[in-house]
């Protein structure tokens, strides 16, 4: 098919920033799809103007309803960096767009800092929980972040400050490009600025002495996770997620998540990775809605319910975590869904799970490990060796 729609990057200098080709595009356009700030930038042109629908969800059907007209799509920067442009890619033929990059917000900022970009982390809280930068916050980092608005850059200096992180640099940069384009720049401890909503900020991370650090590799300590006593301790976390091969995007069916350490550790792994912890107990969800608040995962979906009935109507994932012991019904349920290469393991504590992961190590193959820690603790005045019970793990891949 003939490409019918453009989706068109446009920075804070309008028309006069595009190359000749893009603006040609604009300026024939029948039909002009963008947010209130894109139709003021390109306001000279005359063409019907359509403003994002609301939900945001019914733009693809809006577009679908004018193919065959000369369609654009204003976009701000790269159209294809945490934009719309990736959403309709989604869903409309790649034959049928043809997209028209411009500098993105990241490239600018990196050039004003002087930074390279590929030494840094660009991320985005636009729309979504300004809570999931928190897993990035590392010494020594370089960030550049996409904002929701004015307040951002004083949650993110807050999440920073309280970690440890108070003397990193923070600076705002506000209407890039464009004739009043504005800077703002302080510690994340000091930081008392009041910046136009429509901003990226930029963020050297800087560590105290004291600063809690939280590496995107699992086995975080187990004092990090609010918990009732029942949760996947630290080592034993830490070889099951390594076992489960953290990938981007993936996802993990977290099977008696409790207060979520493993689903949580599993989306700090890998980015964009996703979660769903199923858990019969309230109390327990709570525990795990903050846990992933406070170490960065908020997109965690918690379901209430117990496996095998929970499990229906789930999307299929890519990985599976079950940390109590299967019981019956489960493993059927969750491998028939599992999609190919999946990994799926389990841990038992219990003579009857362990029994169990005996009996379908047999039938399925994959291995079977016996997981023993003990940690050194004082005894009185002294200090003794403590053993956790012993852990039998049964992992595969499903090929």
């Amino acid at each position: 098919m003939k490409p019918w729609l453009h989706i068109v990057g446009i920075g804070e200098d309008g028309l006069d920033g595009l190359v000749p080709a893009s603006r040609a595009v604009v300026e024939s356009a029948e039909i002009i799809i963008g947010g209130s700030r894109h139709h003021e930038l390109s306001k000279s042109v005359k063409a019907e103007r359509l403003k994002w629908p609301s939900p945001f969800d019914a733009l693809i059907e809006m577009l679908v309803a004018l193919r065959g007209k000369r369609v654009v799509v204003l976009a701000t920067g790269d159209p294809l960096w945490f934009s719309v442009g990736a959403r309709i890619g989604r869903e409309v033929g790649s034959d049928e767009i043809i997209f028209h990059p411009q500098l993105s917000a990241f490239q600018l900022a990196s050039a004003r800092m002087g930074w390279s970009m590929a030494d840094l982390d660009t991320l985005t809280v636009h729309g979504r929980p300004v809570e999931q930068m928190i897993a990035f916050i590392q010494p020594d980092q370089r960030l550049l972040i996409l904002t929701t608005g004015a307040e951002t850059p004083g949650q993110i200096a807050q999440f920073l400050t309280e970690r440890g992180f108070g003397d990193s640099t923070l600076t705002v940069f506000a209407a890039m490009g464009g004739k009043d384009e504005q800077k703002f720049e302080a510690t994340a401890q000091g930081w008392d600025h009041n910046v136009p909503a429509f901003n990226t900020l930029a963020v050297e991370c800087v560590a105290s002495s004291d600063a809690v650090l939280l590496p995107r590799v699992p086995g975080l300590p187990d004092e990090f996770f609010k918990h009732d006593g029942t949760m996947t301790k630290r080592e034993v976390r830490a070889v099951s997620i390594a076992k489960l091969m953290p990938m981007r995007g993936a996802l993990l069916w977290d099977i008696g998540t409790g207060c979520g350490s493993v689903a949580i550790e599993w989306m700090r792994a890998a980015r964009d990775a996703c979660a769903i912890g199923i858990e019969p107990r309230a109390d327990r969800r709570a525990l795990a809605g903050q846990n992933a608040l406070t170490l960065g995962t908020p997109k965690l979906k918690l379901i209430e319910g117990t496996a095998p009935q929970a499990l229906v109507g789930l999307e299929a994932p890519d990985a599976i975590f079950v940390g109590g012991g299967l019981t019956d019904g489960v493993f059927d349920a969750a491998w028939d869904v599992l999609k190919p290469l999946g990994r799926l393991v389990s841990n038992a504590v219990t003579l009857e799970s362990e029994e169990i992961l005996n009996n379908l190590h047999k039938k399925h193959g994959g291995e079977l490990v016996r997981l023993s820690i003990t940690r050194a603790e004082p005894v009185g005045p002294y200090r003794g060796w403590r053993p956790f019970m012993p852990i039998t793990q049964w992992s595969l891949i499903k090929r």
